[in-house]
């Protein structure tokens, strides 16, 4: 392995952007609703788009984002026969690396779980199910366990891919065994807190949201056939509603809003938005709305004033779609070349498609509206899976072995 980094200008010091905005500490955000704080970014690009600031290159193949937490940013990938984590300064030069595991080498072969930071602790969740706790300042490993072995959980079809959700003193995962479902560690010593029995679910490849409405607290995922709501606090069982999908592609990263629940998945199957209602320690969901529409495979929705956007798979003929978040309505549905992954930041929405197109779009209900757009240069193989993150006044895209670098602040 060779880790290396293309400065292409005057970089940032980390101070100066660390000061721009919030960290970006796990999968879609402080929040994981996909949404930064960001402010005084670029409304439009220059014709080549933005300024590109360096291009990190070595950290290994893969599908998952960044992390940005106090000055580093870390990012995985397979590297040989191992899963490698990799943290690099705000100029992109490695600070350390780490394996955790294996390589993922199956179908479509490389990293999927994106780093959550906690506390000066890094977690994360390889494709075969090694779990691994390391100092977020030096790589050093702190505790480590395989999920599937431990709970006598079986891999799906294209490797776990969830992203760990760190819940104060807990870090919640889902080895999906027969016995149990999903399980809190202790996120200090990796031993157990309580386990969630009885779902019957294998695990899907969504990551995992902390959802509290009217004084419960509750994990909200989605699994192989379903998605469920458990108890935050002890591991029970709340609510389940069936969704079965072909090869059983649950990806989505569930949205809350005003206790109001939206999913989705692709092949047809669409979206759905569930109403939470909580009675003390208990809860029960209805259907709100149902449609064929916003069918997001993986890339994500983002929900900005009472819309969701984003791409959709469109039984392989994509989409880009706009649904009304409390009715469902279809605001305005307009086939695109490719599908593609999406992230909110001051206004506009960054979205990067499957073949390499950077746009930023206007976020208008009715159609849409590519303000600019680039080309992101190609990193290794495969398609640009990876989610973008706007964090420090920056863009940053990864596509497989490359991390790049977009200086996206207004002048």
């Amino acid at each position: 392995m060779r880790l290396g980094v293309r400065a292409f200008g005057l970089a940032l010091s980390a101070a100066t952007v660390a000061g721009l905005g919030a960290d970006w500490p796990q999968f879609h955000g402080p929040r994981r609703d996909n949404r930064s704080t960001e402010t005084g970014l670029l409304r439009e690009w220059p014709a080549g788009g933005p300024k590109l600031l360096w291009t990190a290159t070595g950290i290994g193949h893969g599908f998952s984002a960044p992390a940005i937490a106090d000055g580093l940013i870390y990012i995985t990938g397979n590297v040989g026969p191992d899963t490698l984590i990799t943290a690099l300064d705000l100029d992109g030069k490695a600070k350390w690396t780490a394996r955790n595991g294996p390589a993922y080498t199956r179908q479509h072969p490389g990293t999927r779980s994106t780093p959550t930071i906690d506390g000066g602790r890094l977690y994360h969740e390889n494709a075969e199910g090694d779990v691994a706790c390391l100092d977020a300042r030096t790589g050093k490993p702190i505790w480590s366990l395989n999920i599937l072995r431990k709970f006598q959980g079986r891999n799906i079809e294209w490797g776990l891919a969830e992203s760990l959700l760190v819940d104060g003193d807990r870090v919640v995962c889902t080895p999906g065994g027969e016995e149990v479902s999903m399980v809190a560690l202790n996120k200090l010593t990796g031993e157990t807190v309580w386990t969630c029995k009885g779902l019957g679910q294998r695990p899907g490849y969504a990551s995992p949201v902390l959802v509290e409405h009217q004084g419960l607290r509750q994990i909200v995922t989605m699994m192989a056939k379903a998605i469920v709501g458990v108890n935050a606090d002890t591991g029970e069982p709340l609510w389940s509603v069936e969704h079965v999908t072909p090869f059983d592609e649950s990806i989505f990263t569930p949205l809350h809003a005003d206790g109001l629940v939206y999913f989705a998945t692709a092949h047809g199957r669409g979206s759905r938005l569930l109403k939470l209602n909580v009675q003390g320690k208990r809860c029960s969901v209805e259907v709100v709305w149902r449609t064929e529409m916003l069918d997001s495979h993986h890339g994500g929705v983002v929900l900005l004033d009472g819309y969701l956007y984003g791409f959709c798979h469109g039984n392989y003929k994509p989409r880009w779609d706009c649904l009304e978040f409390k009715s469902g309505k279809v605001m305005c549905s307009e086939r695109t070349p490719t599908a593609g992954c999406v992230t909110y930041a001051d206004g506009m929405i960054y979205a990067l498609d499957e073949r390499g197109t950077v746009m930023l779009v206007k976020p208008v209900p009715d159609r849409r509206v590519v303000v600019s757009q680039f080309t992101l240069p190609k990193g290794g193989r495969g398609p640009t899976w990876a989610h973008p993150v706007v964090c420090g006044g920056r863009l940053y895209l990864r596509h497989s072995d490359c991390l790049f670098a977009y200086d996206i602040r207004a002048k």
